[in-house]
């Protein structure tokens, strides 16, 4: 005998809230749906929580989206509760939910709608680069643009494409009237002017400052300059960058002499001094001016990069500085003098030498100076002995062959050096411990040459010369 079930049929869902707005801080949503009978349900079964497109429907599979679908036999008795998460590109005053069973394959009537949003940002943005006023020529317009990156710690909501936006003008100090979508407004009417990111009927503080605009009254208009890290800055923090208000063209200037090259709405600037800028808005202009000091301490070391000294002797180095409680750490060759922490240093020891200097009070920030000491090179040392290796590196150990000095110029020595082919390659009665004067283009083996050593009293010398690489 076949067993014969009546048509199952699902609820219309019903969910707690009355809009979902959902964010990286809190996107935990749920419903509730009732089915009947339960008998009629297989036990491959699996329920799907269906959103629809912006405006409800869900005539188009593309436009439907699959927020949770339950394991196969997960849920068996009715009323069912799920809970689910709306995806980052939500943005709709009108979804709504269905639920669909796979076995049997039923769908539940559609929902009531609701408003749903991501707000993917939602932090207070600026536009304008925080410039407060703004003056247009008479007839012409002055746009006003959503900044990105902004200065200081700015996140500006063009960082995410889906975003849409709102602009609003003010009709009183609690009010305002909505006036244009997109990421910029071009501004014909006086007033006062912020933007807020299109999150719908969900409350959110992604919004701009205001920004209040005027309509000159003749050919020149004002403007101002904002400076990112204030008026005064420590450059450790990287440059100060100054702004003005939106123009056509822009001209900077540093202690009234031209920036060359500074022709942009913002300019850069790590270094004190008065700096003015002329914006033109075709028709007429505007000049401001603002004046910028950089804490940035000064030092001059007394020595130059390189410096020789001879055996016994040492060289004076010294740090002047304007830094507040200056701390100095002492570098050789990489590697920290711990012992070392004044202005100054007798150094008697060949190396590769770093000083830096920090300001531990105000600016906090640091200058270094590197320099190098080599010990001068002796070409005539009295040595008692013919080597027979030489090292040319340039390290000034074993570069050349030094001879004894009963063989060098003013002996009267013949010196001779041949190839391992017996070539010539050096010959000299005024031998200056200088060979090889040249590189000798060494191959990846040593090479070994011979010598010839000939005294004014016919004395004979033979043996050979190894190049180390």
């Amino acid at each position: 005998m076949q067993s014969v079930y009546s048509q199952m049929l699902i609820g219309k869902p019903t969910f707690p809230f009355t809009k979902a707005c959902a964010s990286d801080g809190f996107n935990t949503y749920s419903t509730t749906f009732n089915f009947n009978p339960t008998s009629a349900l297989e036990a491959s079964n699996q329920f799907t929580v269906e959103l629809s497109d912006p405006n409800g429907d869900f005539s188009n599979p593309n436009n439907i989206t699959i927020l949770y679908t339950s394991a196969p036999g997960e849920i068996t008795t009715s009323p069912a509760t799920v809970n689910f998460s709306f995806p980052e590109t939500i943005a709709g005053e009108n979804y709504a939910l269905r639920i669909r069973s796979s076995a049997p394959n039923i769908t539940s009537n559609v929902s009531d709608t609701f408003p749903a949003y991501y707000k993917l940002q939602d932090s207070p943005f600026t536009i304008n680069n925080m410039v407060p006023t703004a003056e247009f020529c008479f007839g012409g317009s002055y746009l006003l643009t959503i900044d990105n990156p902004g200065i200081g710690n700015n996140d500006s909501p063009l960082n995410y494409p889906s975003l849409s936006f709102k602009w609003y003008k003010e009709t009183g100090p609690t009010s305002s009237i909505f006036v244009a979508d997109g990421p910029s407004l071009s501004v014909v009417e006086e007033g006062t002017y912020f933007v807020k990111t299109d999150y719908g009927s969900c409350s959110s503080n992604s919004f701009s400052n205001r920004v209040t605009v005027d309509v000159a009254n003749s050919g020149q208009v004002e403007t101002s300059i904002t400076a990112s890290l204030g008026e005064v800055f420590c450059p450790i923090q990287g440059p100060n960058t100054l702004t003005t208000s939106s123009g056509n063209s822009y001209k900077w200037y540093k202690n009234d002499i031209e920036i060359i090259g500074a022709t942009s709405q913002s300019y850069d600037t790590t270094e004190s001094g008065v700096y003015s800028v002329e914006v033109n808005y075709g028709g007429c202009s505007a000049l401001a001016s603002i004046e910028i000091e950089s804490q940035m301490f000064d030092a001059e070391i007394n020595v130059d990069q390189d410096n020789i000294i001879e055996d016994g002797e040492s060289l004076y180095v010294s740090i002047t500085s304007t830094a507040n409680s200056p701390e100095y750490r002492w570098f050789r060759d990489d590697v920290q003098m711990l012992s070392m922490t004044q202005d100054s240093y007798d150094i008697d020891t060949a190396g590769n030498y770093k000083v830096v200097v920090t300001e531990t009070q105000g600016c906090e920030a640091s200058i270094n100076f590197r320099f190098k000491v080599t010990k001068e090179y002796d070409l005539f040392p009295d040595v008692a002995n013919i080597p027979n290796l030489i090292s040319p590196n340039g390290d000034h150990i074993n570069d050349t062959w030094i001879l004894p000095t009963k063989y060098i110029s003013g002996t009267n020595t013949q010196i001779t050096i041949f190839s391992n082919r017996g070539e010539v390659v050096f010959q000299t009665n005024e031998y200056l411990n200088n060979w090889p004067e040249e590189n000798l283009n060494p191959s990846s083996v040593n090479q070994v040459y011979y010598y010839v050593i000939t005294t004014s009293e016919n004395e004979v010398k033979k043996g050979s010369i190894t190049i180390i690489k």
